[in-house]
């Protein structure tokens, strides 16, 4: 093993390594400190005051402060948003500004602001309730002058008009010309107009008939546009109505049902020259109402933009503010109650960048005491940190959506890197679709400052976030597509000619019979004359499956090998011993064998069965191969990868539980030993563990673990195995609905001399390649690579178990929500 250790470090294999600090901060620059340190970004404060709730914390009257301020800007950016106004997303230069004037600031345009919307709301509501009016003397003149034309003039004489509610005294000079309220007289008929909801008029007669015992004449006209109702601001559709009655009680239930109908009364005079009059005064009154609206609106959106200009930065400011004080909020006070006390983790290559944020905020605060820095020990798991850029970050967030790392675990992201975007290139190989996603990754990436910078929907920020996964996905598919020969389905002689020619000049029927094979083998790929042939089928099919079990046996086996190097990092002798060996034993005698058998075919191009082959290897291990014999001791290497198979389950399910049963017993006996580490006994492996676990051994827990994991090994071998045949059926899904589209929708159109049914055909086309083939069966390769990563691939060797490390750092709040 001597070979492994002169091999050079992998930054990205490992997390970064952790180290558990304190701070000592002197009370006068706590904040300065904490300030630069979230510029910085690289310390996760751990929380001290956990006991305490949010109002039992130092700094909880700052943080109201914030909070409250945050409240005012989310105000502000709502109405700018309602008045659709546009705020810069570059503020304007002005002066630094603390924390008291901006909150003094926010303060006077919030009241501002409040006041506008005050009085606006109250003009707009009688500018709706003048147009309701304009609305009911129109419509009801009409049905009082035709009810005058039907009836004498003793009889339908109207003595007065009835009001729901009191008029204001901005409507008070519209009745200024006679029509006041009439007496309460008992001879003479009366009416009240206004105007209801149309989905209540049908309710609100039979009600006043029921009232009235149908002592009432009720008449209606819909009002034949949306209206805009004063109260609820919504445009609904109305009625206008009249309502002709004698006596006081009458009138007085009428009134009460209109009320509880939600109906708006009116004042309408039966005199036509009044009805004019009045309608006249409404008309001006409305003009003057449009032109005092349009000024408040204008002066209000110059206070929106006055605010928008501005909104993005104070908005950042008040973010980091409350982010320091909830920060501040995580230490203690020291006995002396001068200095607070704070906790936390950081990478090791940190700590120098730490110490000089320190040093220049004792300089900057003018503090007489400087801060304390220093490491300490610690039996908490740290948490797991990797380094990445913008093009590893999205293979990064597919293993952490698995789960993440333990501290300084296996990296899975580092292979992922080159294996999820084959895996999926080997289910989704066409290199003319290949080509489509590579321009699409390519756009994504020439405008990425363009794009980074703007509101995406949540399928282009996802698109956009793994821009660089679809690049490789690209150019992956394109290699695997030349390698299957197919663009769009249809075969090319890239490479030079096939090696298969007719049998005769006169062939014609060479896509089914009389080839014969005329020169070596094709370059690269696929020969283009299997393209519709008989065999075609069951030739490819071949091919991709027993590709698909050599990358299975080959990924797993990769698994399994890094389950060794991470025991070796972490020192855990026993999980080499009786792990990795008995697992890479077990999996290999049986689907490494048929791995290899399948590469002895290919070579020899033996007609045997490999099917037949693996079975009578269980059930007749000694039995006559005959034709299915590959090679020399044939038989007896079966007998020994089987014997080797059989032995390898009880060596992975016994020796580990008992050896570490014989330590502890040992530790207790004060006898000296050498510690063989692993994962059980690691105190850094899980987070939050302690010491104190460790005097709680259960051995029957212990050993019903390995059972199952053994038996989870054992069973997964065969079925994960089979689990990657899915790279077979996909890609000849893929492949087999590629050339669906190409014959039955391009080629069919194509026949005819119709340019329109042609044009017709090639959009059909175009459309079921783009939605079905490029989104669709991209989604569903990109699903199926992801459940082979995380359950054939992964569970051979990672955990997942650890927790993430999540510094204080401003650059993460434009992210967060409050």
């Amino acid at each position: 093993m001597g070979v492994f250790d002169r091999l050079p470090p992998m930054d990205h294999l490992r997390s970064e390594k952790m180290c558990f600090v304190q701070l000592i901060i002197p009370a006068e620059s706590a904040r300065v400190a904490v300030t630069y340190l979230g510029e910085l970004g690289l310390l996760q404060f751990k929380d001290l005051n956990e006991d305490k709730s949010p109002f039992q914390r130092i700094f909880v009257n700052q943080v109201k402060r914030c909070a409250e301020m945050a409240r005012k800007l989310r105000f502000f950016s709502d109405q700018i948003n309602k008045a659709g106004v546009r705020s810069s997303v570059r503020p304007a230069l002005e002066p630094d500004i603390d924390l008291e004037e901006l909150e003094a600031r926010l303060g006077e345009h919030e009241h501002e602001l409040l006041e506008m919307n005050t009085n606006s709301d109250k003009l707009q509501q009688t500018y709706n309730e003048l147009l309701e009016f304009k609305l009911v003397l129109t419509k009801a003149g009409g049905i009082l002058a035709s009810s005058h034309n039907h009836a004498t003039s003793a009889e339908r004489e109207l003595d007065e008009n009835v009001y729901d509610r009191e008029v204001d005294e901005g409507n008070a000079y519209l009745l200024e010309q006679g029509v006041h309220q009439g007496s309460s007289g008992n001879s003479g008929v009366r009416f009240v107009s206004g105007i209801i909801l149309k989905s209540k008029a049908l309710a609100f007669e039979r009600m006043l008939f029921r009232a009235t015992r149908g002592n009432m004449l009720f008449n209606q006209a819909p009002a034949g546009e949306p209206v805009t109702d004063p109260i609820s601001g919504e445009e609904v559709e109305k009625t206008v109505f009249v309502v002709f009655f004698s006596g006081e009680q009458a009138k007085a239930k009428i009134l009460k049902i209109c009320d509880s109908f939600g109906a708006s009364c009116y004042p309408v005079p039966e005199e036509m020259i009044k009805q004019r009059q009045i309608f006249n005064e409404v008309s001006a009154r409305l003009s003057d109402l449009e032109v005092t609206l349009d000024a408040g609106i204008q002066h209000r959106n110059k206070a929106l933009e006055t605010v928008g200009s501005q909104l993005w930065r104070w908005t950042i400011m008040v973010k980091k503010e409350k982010a320091v004080y909830d920060t501040l909020n995580m230490l203690n006070f020291d006995v002396t109650k001068k200095c607070l006390v704070g906790e936390g983790w950081c990478p090791i290559f940190a700590k120098s960048q730490i110490k000089d944020c320190l040093q220049r905020a004792t300089f900057h605060s003018n503090s007489q005491v400087g801060i304390i820095f220093h490491e300490m020990d610690t039996l908490e798991s740290p948490p797991t940190y990797f380094r990445t850029d913008k093009f590893t970050n999205a293979f990064q967030e597919i293993v952490d959506a698995y789960g993440v790392a333990r501290y300084q675990e296996a990296n899975p992201a580092v292979y992922s890197v080159v294996t999820f975007p084959f895996l999926f290139a080997v289910m989704f190989g066409d290199w003319g679709h290949g080509i489509c996603l590579l321009l699409g990754a390519l756009v994504l990436i020439l405008c990425e400052k363009k794009l980074s910078s703007q509101k995406l929907g949540s399928f282009m920020e996802m698109a956009f976030g793994g821009r660089y996964v679809i690049l490789l996905m690209a150019i992956f598919s394109i290699y695997c597509g030349l390698i299957y020969n197919e663009f769009f389905s249809v075969p090319f002689h890239i490479f030079g000619k096939s090696a298969y020619e007719c049998r005769e000049k006169s062939c014609s029927d060479a896509h089914t019979a009389g080839l014969i094979k005329v020169r070596d083998p094709y370059p690269f790929g696929v020969d283009p004359s299997w393209r519709g042939s008989r065999s075609e089928l069951p030739f490819l099919n071949s091919l991709k499956m027993k590709m698909s079990i050599l990358m299975g046996v080959a990924q797993m086996n990769l698994g399994i090998v890094l389950s060794y190097f991470d025991a070796r990092f972490h020192g855990n002798a026993l999980d080499i011993r009786y792990q990795f060996i008995p697992q890479m034993i077990f999996l290999n005698s049986l689907f490494g064998y048929l791995a290899l058998l399948i590469l002895i075919k290919w070579c020899t191009g033996s007609q045997a069965d490999l099917y037949h082959v693996m079975i009578y290897m269980f059930l007749d291990p000694a039995g006559d191969l005959g034709e299915n014999q590959l090679f020399w001791g044939q038989k007896e290497l079966q007998i020994l990868l089987l014997l080797m198979a059989l032995v390898a389950v009880p060596w992975m399910l016994f020796p580990k539980p008992f050896i570490l049963k014989k330590l502890h017993k040992e530790r207790f006996q004060g006898h000296t030993y050498r510690f063989l580490g692993t994962s059980e006994m690691d105190p850094d492996s899980e987070p939050d563990s302690a010491r104190a676990r460790h005097d709680d051994f259960n051995f029957g827990e212990v050993f019903v673990h390995q059972m199952i994991h053994s038996i989870e090994f054992v069973l997964g071998a065969v079925s994960n195995t089979a689990s990657y045949l899915r790279l077979w059926a996909l890609s000849l899904a893929h492949s087999e609905l590629s050339t669906v589209f190409y014959e039955k929708l391009l080629l069919l159109a194509w026949g005819y001399d119709s340019l329109i049914v042609k044009s017709a055909g090639l959009v059909v086309f175009a459309f079921a390649t783009a939605f079905i083939l490029l989104m669709m069966e991209t989604l569903s390769a990109f699903l199926h690579a992801l459940r082979l990563h995380w359950v054939e691939f992964m569970n051979k060797f990672y955990h997942g178990d650890g927790y993430k490390f999540k510094p204080f750092s401003f650059a993460l709040l434009a992210d967060d929500e409050d």
